[in-house]
């Protein structure tokens, strides 16, 4: 058989649906859906699309059922329902046994077949698996990675939300196997990049549906400065990028390593570390006073 008389074959099934939703030649309402001459009569999508690829292939039943759900209007016309969301399964994640199964998977179609049920390819940001999420005082990031959405193994994609309330900020991070894409969705984020040791600081105001990137292993942090929520979407070419807080580690080292580091200019007794550790937040965090004067927002 013709090559392309299998093409068009194995498309005619969504040739023939697709035809009545954009409409037809020459804009005439009596030819939406069809092809040919309308002096003629319409041919099959189908034939059409057939005779210029130069094959031939028979056009499926005009009869043959929709695959998407319709409903009668009350003029007596057919139109398509709204289907149902159905909750999103999540029974896969944080389960190390089929994390393994999927890593170890000699190909692709053995990977999908591991994961019998459609709704665990969905991830919902609103209802988040367990350990997805890390919470502060000033918001909240939510992250779809290989261990929260294991259906993403295989991929070297993830994807993180960030929720960021008035005055909250994403501490300073870097993320140690991937570049981030960080989209803004809802209000304004101010966001500072350096790259390392030499390169300048990179300081940008973001808008909605404005996006920068962060070079993987950049140190990095987001802030809005407004009284409205801000939301983000940052995306990274790895299942596990990984994220490190840059001020929490740092004071998590012995007491030596900080006084050290931190040179003679800055001296303190052991009991002044514990409580720079005390003070240092959560990695979401409300920050920078005149944004939470602006706001009426008072400190704890």
């Amino acid at each position: 058989m013709h090559t392309s008389t299998i093409l068009v074959a194995s498309l005619a099934p969504f040739l023939a649906f697709a035809a009545p939703q954009f409409g037809g030649p020459f804009d005439d309402p009596s030819t939406v859906g069809t092809t040919g001459n309308p002096a003629t009569g319409p041919a099959s999508t189908t034939t059409a699309i057939a005779t210029v690829t130069g094959a031939s292939a028979e056009a499926p039943s005009s009869t043959s059922p929709s695959p998407y759900p319709t409903s009668l209007s009350s003029n007596g016309t057919t139109t398509a329902s709204t289907a149902a969301v159905a909750p999103a399964d999540t029974s896969l994640a944080n389960d190390l046994s089929i994390i393994g199964q999927l890593v170890l998977a000699a190909k692709a179609p053995a990977r999908i077949n591991l994961i019998p049920n459609d709704a665990s390819f969905k991830f919902d940001f609103n209802n988040p698996p367990g350990q997805s999420t890390t919470a502060g005082k000033g918001g909240r990031t939510v992250r779809a990675d290989r261990q929260s959405f294991p259906p993403l193994i295989g991929t070297g994609m993830s994807m993180t939300l960030g929720f960021l309330g008035p005055c909250g900020f994403n501490t300073p991070h870097t993320h140690p196997r991937s570049t981030e894409l960080n989209i803004v969705v809802q209000g304004t984020l101010e966001t500072q990049f350096t790259l390392e040791n030499g390169a300048r600081t990179i300081h940008n105001t973001l808008g909605t549906n404005q996006m920068t990137a962060f070079p993987q292993g950049a140190l990095h942090t987001e802030f809005n400065p407004n009284c409205d929520d801000a939301i983000f979407v940052a995306g990274f070419a790895n299942e596990d990028p990984g994220v490190q807080q840059t001020a929490q580690t740092f004071f998590g080292f012995d007491q030596d390593v900080v006084e050290a580091a931190m040179g003679n200019d800055f001296t303190f007794e052991g009991k002044d570390i514990e409580q720079f550790r005390s003070l240092i937040p959560a990695n979401v965090a409300e920050g920078v006073e005149q944004c939470l004067r602006k706001c009426f927002i008072q400190q704890a």
